[in-house]
């Protein structure tokens, strides 16, 4: 139907040309729509910025003044003045490592069979309309599963490891799916080419669609541990602790093979956790503490996402030479 009604427009048009006078009004117009456009555009992205800056500075205007060396090396305490966040943050970079390890070699590996290796038919789009809709289910409900099925079935107990398992399947979907936006982009003349080199399917993938989709791939990556970071509400959900005053076990042993997995099944807080716990205190300083860990969080963020900046442009840079 409407492409038999542009066809119709399109003749009516060879048969009635236009004037120079309403060529010249029709692309005044639609030069004024495309400024109009451009400048909401810009007025929403400042508003954006300028409200998450504000925010920003209001944070680090109040936590700021507490962040020092101590508050890194000290444990939590009831005395708001000593305390840290030393468990925190060794307790959400060991979470992280893990969700890394659990979502992206899976995430990209799904992404790569679904783009360039399953065949196009109904089961296929019944797996991929399903990866959609688990982005967008709430992260208590990954909580949930984790709870019955990790730490009550698999009895991995409310450790590092079920956690890191738990924002690992809650940041997959966002994984998968950038990757395979950004394989989608890779250009099919370079598949073809490679082809009439007498290159295989996966020697193509590897050596010209993954290196040039690099760049697209890492940024889902930084932008779903970007998400894992901040979560709360999956980590509480199994059973991470509030307040701890200990350490995980170290990963290197002095005992022969010298590298121990102890760590996994040890109990854990993170950053948000330590940070709800001091905000529903009703002191001050303990509220001070919070902004503190706040802005530790969204530097440690923004620092996430530098790297994944640099990392894409190394890619980018290598693929010109």
């Amino acid at each position: 139907m409407e492409q038999s009604m542009v066809q119709t427009q399109t003749a009516r048009l060879l048969r009635e040309p236009m004037s120079d006078v309403d060529i010249a009004r029709n692309l005044k117009w639609r030069r004024m729509k495309n400024f109009m456009f451009s400048v909401v555009g810009l007025l929403t992205l400042l508003f954006a910025i300028c409200t998450l800056l504000a925010l920003f500075i209001d944070l680090a205007m109040t936590g700021v003044p507490r962040i020092s060396a101590e508050f890194f090396t000290n444990f939590p305490s009831r005395f708001p003045e000593k305390a840290g966040i030393l468990s925190a943050w060794v307790g959400s970079l060991a979470v992280m490592i893990t969700t890394a390890v659990v979502a992206i070699p899976i995430g990209v590996a799904a992404g790569i069979y679904l783009e360039e290796y399953a065949p196009k038919n109904f089961f296929t789009k019944i797996i991929e309309l399903n990866i959609i809709n688990l982005a967008g289910v709430p992260s208590i409900t990954f909580g949930l599963m984790a709870l019955g099925l990790f730490v009550y079935k698999f009895k991995f107990g409310q450790s590092i490891l079920t956690a890191g398992m738990t924002l690992g399947l809650l940041v997959l979907p966002i994984v998968i799916v950038t990757t395979r936006e950004a394989i989608r982009t890779i250009p099919n003349s370079i598949r073809e080419a490679s082809f009439g080199l007498g290159a295989s399917h996966w020697q193509t993938i590897q050596h010209h669609v993954l290196p040039y989709s690099s760049g697209g791939i890492l940024t889902g990556v930084i932008i779903s541990l970007s998400r894992a970071i901040g979560e709360t509400a999956p980590l509480i959900t199994i059973g991470a602790l509030t307040f701890i005053a200990f350490l995980p076990t170290a990963p290197v042993s002095d005992v022969f093979p010298y590298v121990s997995f102890q760590w996994l099944h040890d109990a854990f807080t993170v950053m948000p956790i330590q940070m709800f716990n001091w905000v529903s205190r009703p002191q001050q300083e303990f509220h001070v503490n919070a902004a503190a860990t706040g802005t530790v969080l969204l530097v440690m963020t923004l620092l996430m996402n530098g790297v994944a900046i640099y990392i894409r442009y190394r890619f980018r840079r290598r693929m010109k030479w």
